[in-house]
């Protein structure tokens, strides 16, 4: 199958950037080098590519309550131009996949996983009611994200609307070079930032317009995005949770509100709720050259409990961090673990919450 690519193509590669093939795109894993960049997000600001996640749309008179069958979390809440961090299950409790919501003037955006976009869209539309409409906007759509302690700044030049005060997971609509555009405060990063969502046509001249203006930004790849998430301890979808593991397995507990009527999944988590889980996700650090990898198995004394799901090298800590699903009596920090890295042990301690905390400032 021929691989696809987002309007910024042709910029990755003036720009030196490493394609590769993710999620059915041609994406750049990195430009001047995963570190680099990493650190240029933590410290100062970097720009991504995220053009090939999945946008879909639900409107009509029953939006607002397909949407809450749909996902774990309440929309009933949202104000106008706010955003929700939430999941999609299925019959058994599994995670289709996690996206955010966003709740528009006249429908809501669903902001969805590249590798998972059309499956979403299936699992949506089997069970439309017929007061809603759902739309595919992906092909038409373009996302920028903007991240690091310097983003406000430049989207503000940029566009000249001010952001600096829009709230985190807010929105707001906007112009950059012409084009009419959905400015968020969110990101992927654990850095300040902002995502930017707009029409495809007209969206090589706002790359420009960004990666022109003051303060620069370091373009970054798919590398780094995925060191930095790791950093925060946020899931990846196919790694860190799928359709065989629950949210309250995979630490996600609270972004689900049981006390709703009905959701998609519901039932399979009370009858959880009520035995208990069996297996948990913890976080593991490491002083070893060698990094913990997806795979690597997980053990306490003398028994394996375990598997690493999302596992490699800190830039900002200087060591190893994973995630892992452990047997749920094992997810405790008085546990002594170790981590088989293809036949030599790691030493490994048990982390709650981010492996990487941003330090206080004066």
């Amino acid at each position: 199958m021929e691989l696809k690519k987002t309007p910024f193509y042709d910029r990755h590669v003036e720009a030196g950037g490493r394609m590769v093939a993710f999620a059915g795109y041609e994406m750049p894993i990195e430009f001047s080098g995963g570190v680099d960049e990493h650190l240029s997000v933590r410290n100062h600001l970097g720009i991504f590519d995220v053009s090939h996640m999945g946008e879909i749309t639900i409107s009509g008179d029953g939006a607002m309550d397909y949407v809450n069958m749909l996902t774990t979390n309440d929309v009933r809440g949202l104000d106008l131009f706010q955003a929700q961090y939430t999941a999609m299950l299925n019959d058994r409790g599994g995670i289709i996949d996690d996206l955010v919501v966003y709740r528009r003037k006249y429908d809501y955006l669903l902001v969805v996983n590249a590798v998972n976009a059309e499956r979403d869209l299936a699992w949506i539309g089997e069970r439309v009611p017929g007061d809603v409409t759902v739309k595919d906007m992906s092909a038409e759509t373009a996302q920028i994200a903007v991240q690091g302690p310097e983003a406000a700044g430049l989207v503000e030049r940029v566009c000249g609307e001010s952001v600096a005060k829009l709230g985190y997971f807010r929105s707001m609509g906007a112009r950059i070079a012409n084009s009419p555009c959905l400015v968020s405060r969110t990101g992927y990063t654990g850095e300040d930032g902002l995502e930017i969502y707009l029409d495809v046509m007209g969206a090589a001249e706002v790359w420009d317009a960004l990666v022109e203006g003051e303060p620069k930004p370091v373009p970054c790849g798919l590398g780094a995005r995925d060191s930095l998430r790791l950093e925060m301890a946020f899931r990846l979808h196919g790694n860190d949770m799928d359709e065989t593991t629950t949210p309250f397995e995979a630490g996600l507990g609270w972004i689900v509100k049981m006390e709703k009527a009905d959701f998609f999944g519901k039932k399979a988590l009370i009858e959880q709720k009520q035995h208990g889980v069996p297996k948990r996700l913890i976080g593991l650090v490491s002083e070893a050259r060698r990094f913990p990898r997806p795979g690597y198995g997980v053990w306490s004394g003398d028994r394996k409990v375990g598997t690493v799901t999302s596992g490699g090298f800190s830039p900002s800590l200087g060591r190893g961090i994973a995630l892992a699903y452990v047997e749920s009596g094992y997810a405790a920090k008085d546990r002594g673990f170790r981590i088989d890295a293809r036949g030599r042990m790691i030493e490994a301690a048990f982390v709650k919450g981010p492996f990487y905390k941003k330090p206080k400032t004066e």
